[in-house]
């Protein structure tokens, strides 16, 4: 099951097809958005990623986190989407906080200025708006990785939102394990998506290209 669902959404996908990226480092992700922009017509970013992807272009990311090592990588990736035709989707909005723990002060605002001493948490309400529509609209979606600190009740909105989406998606939606499962599990959507992997790390992998040794002796029928 898992390698009919996973394998045929990155190899033989019904179109639209939407790739859906979250989490904190660009660099945990890097194999995945390089094979996925070969593959997709759009690709959402969010989590703590989408902050490397923004310094890069020169915006301000106040003290959110950010690779400053790979903003040439991001740089080549916002490329190579233009060159693709690949819809490169950022948030356009975020929920910024003074400090990463819960009691600390939060506000709105537009993602090209977060103000120093702030960082970006998760993502805004006209990001929702923008991701959701696009995810409902697809006949296919793949999704791995939290839009923000989901653990964190305030700052759980964004991937609440992105869940929600993909159970109103009438396509074949996947959720490729960890929070982005959690949040599906816990909100009670998880009838309503398509395929949940309980493959963790070994999804990401496929989404990669990645041949998994597992799965090649399998298919060895020599």
């Amino acid at each position: 099951k898992e390698i009919n669902f996973l394998g045929n959404a990155v190899e033989n996908p019904v179109r639209p097809f939407v790739a859906i990226l979250g989490g904190a480092k660009v660099a945990d992700k890097l194999n995945v958005i390089s094979n996925l922009l070969e593959k997709c017509d759009t690709l959402i970013i969010g989590g703590g990623m989408a902050y490397t992807f923004f310094r890069s272009m020169g915006n301000s990311t106040g003290t959110s986190i950010c690779e400053e090592d790979k903003l040439d990588v991001a740089r080549e990736t916002m490329k190579k989407a233009r060159e693709k035709g690949v819809a490169f989707l950022l948030p356009v909005d975020n929920v910024i906080g003074r400090e990463y723990k819960e009691d600390t002060t939060f506000m709105r605002i537009y993602s090209d200025s977060i103000p120093d001493g702030w960082m970006g948490l998760d993502i805004g309400p006209k990001t929702v708006e923008l991701y959701s529509k696009a995810i409902k609209d697809a006949k296919t979606v793949v999704w791995n990785g939290p839009m923000g600190v989901f653990e964190n009740p305030t700052l759980s909105r964004g991937t609440i939102a992105v869940a929600e989406a993909l159970a109103e998606c009438d396509g074949v939606t996947i959720v490729g394990g960890g929070d982005s499962a959690a949040a599906c599990e816990q909100l009670g959507f998880a009838d309503r998506i398509t395929h949940i992997s309980t493959g963790g790390g070994a999804s990401l992998e496929l989404f990669e290209g990645k041949v998994l040794p597992g799965i090649a002796c399998l298919n060895d029928k020599d």
